[in-house]
């Protein structure tokens, strides 16, 4: 157990661990293992904390201790052709197999490489040098760049500034168009001014490169590398009709192929007249392997925010559908609490220290954030595109993490490229496993991690890994240690401490760790022991947050706001009967504070022109800024390991349980510890729906029986003693309740998650049950209002 700190609360044990801008141990050799001298090889017994870089210079053999060693003892062993010595660790015995590195000779070089030739992939495909991307990159003079488009003139005056160029607008494109153009081997849309027309000239300035894209890899002085040719990407053409209230200029979504697609209608375009666009054959003719519940999601696909793919950039973009499943237009609205909705942006920054990003996290509209569909391996190269992006979000769950395993084993780092020790005291399990993780650069995240628990014998092949993680992620997330919190909304659920600043000084270090285990534990299919609050894995997918969030991290919050909005709609004068101003009261220790929600707050009183401004900003803070600090490091460290794009095919409920994995569900006990009210308080479990609603759940699979459990109590965490101890938002025990309702109340199954209760209506037959409530459980996860 760590030592009491300030306040009562624990702190790791031994020294402080420094910010992420210092140098950090990072072990180059084994400790004491004699490698490098290739005489003495230690099975691990004088190993030191921290990580050790394993980087290709060594060979791993597999020994077993002959019979007679005992620990200490040195006995001799052929290992790569050589003869090595190896000293018997302590509490190890005779008959056990140790792990040993042995400097790797020529001859071990050629025989145990095994790695990609030349020019080729893991995949046995050819490797691209090209890079076509949307952010210029200057292409130094490289020969093997494809040429420029025709009609592209460089400026040799930029006044200073980046670099512009002239470009011909090509025949047969008319204004509000877009049309390719390639410029120093990088390919961008070019979007044809309204009043322009084929054979006049536009000044463009191509937009600057990522710093997320590794540079080309040829440049002067160094030897050209062959590229093969690029495939031409083939196309279906579409033609569709302007629907009703679309102006030129203005976004529409629709269905091609299958596919939800959003469409920019010409400038010169409008209502009722045809127009064409073009989408990649391999994302319209690929068969989807479409589950019954998304197709049934797709035909309910309205009234809710839902991402596209825009067919420019064929890049995902969040869009809000109407009632009539067009496109809502908020880019200039006012916030609406039914319908406005942001969403998380990172911008990554180059810190200090090369080893660590720094990052800028802010919340923007949502139909604002965009996110890439493509996934790029160290190399650059693609891996992943749209159409097996989209193909994998009409899979069902277990498809899902298939797919998302098999793309993170493309991404891994080859093990001859080199692998980590991670060597950690038990004692010291939190200090230690923190230096060595926050020692690493990001392409050693996605290196073979090995782990050793320090005078202990072992071999990890796989369970010292997983007993890590969890014990790990257990103690980080133990309220006593001052990080996180147990919701009040529901006490299985874990949320950011605002406190943890005033709790540890270097209290960021241990954020940027967690992100960077609990993406670690993901890439490696390991299992993480905390439950986040939803509106968390929400920012770690780049989710809308609306103002319903408000109500499922806190309903009495949320109720006392809905009673200014119940004033406004009633004509009262909400600033003279309440009396509030742009701030906001919070208790950090004990301590009431007042801080302003916006610049200027408190004396900014709240009236009915500007309550929707204020509640604005009251989901702004409570969603992200009074935890800005914690989140951003939370993120950087987990984006450290995952890529973006990887996550678009889950959605929050998802990412819960590919993290902290499906429950084991006991259906004797929960049926139990179900208690019965409204219309069905009198006949309980025999009321002919409560009979058909066990029924369905026992036909569940385990994925789905979880999100029942996640639409009902906010988690799909079962708590340890079982459902007879499930706490309520209050802290105290509130059982799992079947509530009956007739159909006339709602016609969908509700969930009250605040107090573990289902509203069900009761339905006339079996079928229509088992319809409605697997559709409420499913997209209750979409923001999709089904009612």
């Amino acid at each position: 157990m760590g030592k009491m700190g300030l306040f009562g609360f624990k702190k790791p044990k031994g020294s402080t661990v420094p910010p992420p801008q210092s140098t950090r141990n990072v072990m180059g050799g084994s400790g004491g293992s004699g490698r490098g001298s290739g005489r003495n090889i230690s099975g691990g017994s004088t190993r030191k904390p921290g990580a050790q870089a394993d980087n290709g210079n060594t060979v791993v053999f597999k020994v077993k201790i002959p019979d007679g060693i005992k620990p200490g003892e040195e006995f001799q062993v052929h290992a790569g052709g050589r003869v090595v010595r190896v000293k018997c660790p302590p509490g190890a015995s005779a008959g056990q197999s140790l792990a040993i590195n042995v400097p790797k000779t020529s001859e071990m070089e050629r025989s145990t490489s095994g790695g990609s030739a030349p020019g080729s992939d893991r995949n046995g495909g050819m490797s691209n040098s090209m890079n076509s991307s949307n952010s210029f990159r200057p292409d130094g003079g490289n020969p093997n760049l494809p040429p420029d488009s025709p009609g592209v003139t460089k400026m040799e005056d930029s006044g200073g500034g980046p670099q512009a160029y002239m470009v011909e607008i090509p025949t047969g494109v008319r204004g509000g168009q877009q049309f390719p153009i390639t410029i120093a081997g990088n390919t961008f849309m070019v979007t044809c001014p309204p009043h322009a027309v084929p054979g006049n000239k536009v000044r463009i300035v191509p937009p600057p490169p990522d710093p997320n894209q590794p540079p080309l890899p040829d440049g002067p002085g160094s030897p050209p590398t062959p590229s093969p040719p690029q495939p031409k990407r083939e196309e279906q053409t579409f033609e569709v009709t302007v629907p009703n209230n679309v102006q030129g200029g203005s976004s529409f979504a629709l269905l091609a192929g299958g596919v939800r697609v959003q469409v920019v209608c010409p400038v010169n375009a409008g209502p009722g007249q045809k127009i064409r666009f073009r989408l990649p054959l391999a994302l319209t003719r690929k068969p989807k392997k479409q589950t019954a519940l998304a197709a049934k999601r797709l035909s309910y696909d309205k009234d809710g925010w839902t991402r596209t793919v825009r067919v420019t950039d064929m890049k995902l973009q969040w869009i809000r559908m109407d009632e009539n499943g067009g496109i809502d237009d908020l880019r200039n609205a006012k916030f609406d609490a039914e319908k406005s909705a942001y969403v998380r942006k990172l911008i990554f920054r180059e810190g200090s220290d090369p080893r660590i990003r720094d990052g800028i996290l802010t919340l923007v509209p949502a139909h604002e954030a965009v996110v890439d569909s493509k996934i790029r391996n160290d190399r650059g190269e693609v891996i992943v595109d749209y159409p097996e992006i989209a193909d994998a979000q009409a899979s069902n769950f277990e498809s899902k993490a298939d797919w998302f395993k098999k793309t993170c084993a493309q991404l891994a780092v080859e093990w001859n490229e080199g692998h980590m020790r991670i060597n950690v005291r038990r004692e010291h399990l939190l200090e230690d496993s923190v230096d060595a993780v926050m020692s690493l650069n990001r392409k050693d995240l996605r290196k073979m991690w090995r782990f050793e628990f320090i005078g202990e014998a072992g071999i990890d092949a796989g369970g010292l890994a997983r007993e890590w993680f969890h014990l790990v992620s257990k103690e980080i997330f133990d309220p006593d240690m001052g990080f996180w919190l147990s919701s009040e909304s529901n006490q299985m659920l874990m949320e950011v401490n605002p406190a943890s600043k005033m709790i540890h000084s270097d209290y960021l270090v241990y954020y940027r760790f967690l992100g960077r285990v609990m993406g670690k534990a993901m890439f490696d299919g390991q299992l993480v022991a905390g439950h986040m609050v939803p509106f968390i894995y929400k920012h770690m997918l780049g989710w809308p947050i609306s103002f319903k969030d408000l109500k499922v991290y806190d309903e009495d919050y949320y109720s006392n706001l809905q009673q200014v909005k119940q004033l406004a709609d009633t004509g009262e004068d909400v600033e003279m009967i309440l009396c509030m101003d742009f701030t906001t009261t919070v208790d950090i220790l004990g301590d009431k504070q007042d801080v302003e929600l916006v610049p200027g707050g408190a004396d900014k009183p709240v009236t009915n022109d500007n309550y929707t401004e204020y509640f604005e900003a009251c989901l702004k803070y409570r969603m992200m800024d009074r935890i800005k600090p914690q989140l951003n490091e939370l993120m950087l460290g987990f984006f450290d390991v995952i890529p973006e794009p990887l996550l678009t095919v889950f959605d929050y409920q998802e990412l819960e349980l590919i993290m902290c994995g499906l429950p084991k569900i006991d259906m004797k006990d929960w049926r139990e510890h179900t208690e019965y009210s409204g219309d069905y308080e009198q006949v309980g479990e025999d009321y002919p729906a409560c009979v058909w609603f066990w029924e369905v759940v026992d036909s569940f699979d385990q994925e789905m029986k979880a999100r029942l459990l996640q639409f009902v109590t906010g988690t799909s965490g079962v708590p340890s003693r079982g459902f007879a101890v499930l706490q309520g938002n209050d802290g105290n025990v509130r059982k799992f309740t079947i509530h009956g309702v007739s159909v006339g109340t709602c016609l969908y199954p509700r969930a009250h998650t605040c107090f573990n209760r289902i509203d069900l209506p009761s339905y006339e037959t079996k079928d229509d049950l088992e319809e409605k409530l697997k559709l409420a459980v499913t997209m209750v996860a979409t923001g999709f209002d089904i009612e």
